[in-house]
């Protein structure tokens, strides 16, 4: 640490890269570098070498398998911001994303393709996350959620097959678990569609999370899709929130995901009542307006 700041005294660095905090020492402390002294001591001398020179610096971390800062998670509160980023194995494509902001809003997601020349952006990432089937396939839905302030398109895909076990399983990947548990009881109770002899799989293609409740409508969409194994029409989108007496609730910017999935070509939305466009349509895009999920389920049968 000590050599760190020396050298950048003398040339007075406008960005700093740390790779990585956690094989930093000071010899102020004897403890082993990696530590929660040294990690801590190390990234408050940075810190205030930062604010006091105006030096952007980048403080690489370790991850835990869990995806967690390893060590102190004292050193998520020391900074400004905290990037998460991350790729599936296999794949090109790397998501940054902001988990902390201290100077801004937070979520946004940065998109980028791996190439033999090093990361490239990419413009428009709803491509990624849409698989191309040649014909509608059943288990299928494709939802707008917001990441940020740019509204994205995923698909939500579900597998809905008899359960041999006692107690079926209920498997939920870039989804909440529980959230998925309740929106089947939601869908027994107020859909009319019993599962609970079922396993149920539902997974988001391209390895995003989605964490927000709009998510909840077209999941039912595609579990209903693969348990009366019918698929949804084509170039259907949907969003929403569930409530447990099964009415749909709006949900943040409606307007702006039905535009963007105009701008993809899809020509139906189901969409809570109160997200409905106030000026008429947009585009060719024909929207079912719903306020009960008894209303989205008549709407896709």
């Amino acid at each position: 640490m000590e050599r760190i700041v020396e050298n950048v005294q003398k040339d007075i660095p406008r960005v700093l890269v740390i790779d990585s905090i956690q094989t930093i020492w000071t010899e102020t402390l004897t403890a082993a570098p990696g530590s929660v002294s040294q990690v801590r001591e190390s990234a408050a001398r940075l810190v205030r070498y930062a604010k006091e020179t105006g030096t952007s610096i980048f403080l690489v971390g370790h991850v835990t398998k869990e995806g967690g800062i390893a060590g102190p998670r004292v050193l998520e509160h020391m900074v400004d911001a905290v990037l998460y980023f991350e790729g599936e194995s296999g794949s090109r494509f790397r998501v940054l994303r902001a988990f902390k902001n201290r100077f801004g809003a937070v979520n946004e997601l940065g998109v980028f393709a791996m190439g033999d020349k090093g990361l490239r952006e990419v413009p428009n990432p709803s491509a990624i996350f849409l698989s191309a089937h040649g014909a509608p396939t059943p288990g299928s839905a494709v939802m707008v959620t917001r990441e940020g302030t740019r509204p994205l398109l995923v698909e939500v895909q579900a597998l809905v097959d008899q359960s041999s076990l006692g107690n079926p399983r209920r498997v939920a990947l870039g989804l909440e678990q529980n959230r998925l548990a309740m929106l089947l009881a939601v869908l027994h109770r107020h859909g009319g569609a019993a599962v609970y002899d079922q396993d149920v799989f539902v997974n988001v293609v391209g390895g995003i999370r989605v964490q927000e409740t709009a998510a909840d409508l077209p999941t039912l969409l595609a579990v209903l899709s693969s348990f009366r194994d019918r698929p949804l029409p084509d170039k259907l989108v949907a969003f929403g929130e569930v409530g447990l007496s099964g009415e749909i609730r709006p949900v943040p910017n409606g307007e702006e995901r039905l535009r963007e999935a105009a701008t993809h070509g899809f020509l139906k939305a189901i969409v809570p009542k109160a997200n409905a466009p106030k000026k008429g349509k947009i585009g060719e895009m024909e929207i079912v307006a719903v306020e009960r999920l008894s209303e989205a389920l008549n709407a896709v049968s």
